[in-house]
């Protein structure tokens, strides 16, 4: 009974200890994270966002999605998670659209993970409009409507307003996370995905103190 709860207590302790380096581990503005020169705006300001741009043809932003995903599993309430397509280039924009399209047809949550595991994992060739169109069929979207939807002007504004936000944020690349507008964090400065999440917890713990 006594060597029981002997255990019991070291164990409380061990994690005492855990919780207490995890809350002492900082991160450095320059190293780890930057300070965007002109804050952007957010979709709630009630609320501390966290926004990812990224591509559905990126190698980083597939093995990110999985860490991002359990991550937001338990995203605290005052917390607003956006996704936004970066469209630097003419074959980004084409996914940048179909991302539209699918929000705009409400099949985005379940077909999000899905194009993502079909371009990486299954290497399916989806790098035109007719392609695309394709792989929406298999999610109720026919191809008229896929396509009435992909050349409408509210899709390509839209497109126009996430490439405007990227060059706001002068990004290079993707994927990059940016909390609350203020602070933008990338693969390179994090390291590897665990403490890239990390990374953005405590900027959103720093914001939320201010």
């Amino acid at each position: 009974m006594i060597k029981t709860a002997f255990r019991t207590l070291l164990c409380l302790a061990a994690l005492c200890m855990l919780a207490l380096s995890v809350q002492a581990e900082t991160f450095k503005e320059g190293v780890d994270y930057k300070v965007a020169k002109t804050p952007g705006r957010t979709d709630d300001p009630t609320k501390i966002e966290v926004r990812e741009f990224f591509w559905y043809g990126c190698p980083h932003c597939y093995k990110l999605e999985p860490y991002l995903e359990t991550w937001l599993k338990t995203k605290p309430e005052d917390v607003d998670f956006v996704r936004i397509p970066g469209v630097m280039n003419r074959s980004w924009e084409l996914h940048g659209k179909a991302f539209y399209v699918a929000k705009s047809l409400g099949v985005l949550e379940e077909s999000h993970s899905n194009l993502f595991n079909a371009i990486h994992r299954d290497k399916r060739k989806l790098t035109n409009q007719k392609q695309l169109a394709g792989f929406y069929k298999d999610y109720g979207v026919d191809k008229k409507t896929f396509n009435k939807a992909f050349d409408s002007f509210s899709v390509t504004s839209e497109v126009r307003q996430a490439d405007a936000m990227a060059r706001a944020y002068r990004l290079m690349g993707v994927p990059a996370l940016i909390v609350n507008g203020k602070y933008i964090t990338n693969g390179r400065m994090s390291k590897d995905y665990n403490r890239w999440m990390r990374i953005v917890d405590y900027l959103v713990e720093l914001e939320r103190k201010k």
